[in-house]
């Protein structure tokens, strides 16, 4: 393209590169359940970590986004250890990894791919300015197992899946728990992918 073409088309694209700058997709999110019929009973539940899983900051962040989905559904969170007719155990794993990026300046194309958490096939727009701009992009599982105290029987448990860019992330904890409790308790041991 020369220049004279370049300065004509330049308005139109940057627009376009500043929305996709903002607008990063996000990745759907894979779900399954497993539970040996339906979980009837609501009552009071309390959060807890899994064993060598996630603390601090995280933790939180994980635990609220699962308090508010239990409330949702009925359930009464309770915060005292040792108190509660169920306990969900909230563990979550989380990585990162390379944004592919760069490239020719624009490029529309058409395809499928595979990469560390999901698969799937689609369609874009992207932009290249200047290199490589492809960032990071962070993977996280959150698992929930729901107990009953008394007894310590799993009634049903969950994971669920998804990436993020990493500007994003903040945003995956609710994406991730409210895929994991929507149509609760789900169909048992099938994987779903909920975007």
């Amino acid at each position: 393209m020369n220049k004279m073409n370049a300065r004509r088309f330049a308005p139109l694209l940057l627009p376009l590169a500043a929305l996709a700058a903002c607008t990063t997709p996000m990745s759907p999110v894979d779900v399954t359940r497993f539970h040996l019929g339906q979980v009837n009973e609501r009552g009071t539940v309390a959060i807890e970590p899994a064993p060598g899983g996630a603390s601090g900051m995280e933790f939180g962040m994980y635990a609220s986004a699962v308090a508010n989905q239990l409330r949702r559904l009925g359930y009464a969170d309770v915060a005292g250890v040792g108190q509660g007719l169920y306990v969900a155990v909230v563990d979550v794993r989380s990585g990162t990894r390379e944004r592919a990026g760069g490239g020719s300046p624009v490029s529309i194309g058409i395809g499928g791919g595979t990469g560390g958490w999901s698969s799937g096939v689609g369609g874009g727009i992207s932009f290249g300015l200047g290199g490589n701009r492809g960032g990071l992009v962070v993977g996280t599982q959150l698992s929930v197992q729901l107990k009953r105290r008394s007894d310590q029987t799993v009634v049903w448990e969950g994971r669920a899946r998804g990436e993020a860019s990493e500007r994003e992330s903040g945003q995956l904890a609710e994406r991730l728990a409210a895929a994991l409790f929507r149509d609760f308790p789900g169909e048992s041991g099938r994987t779903i992918s909920v975007r």
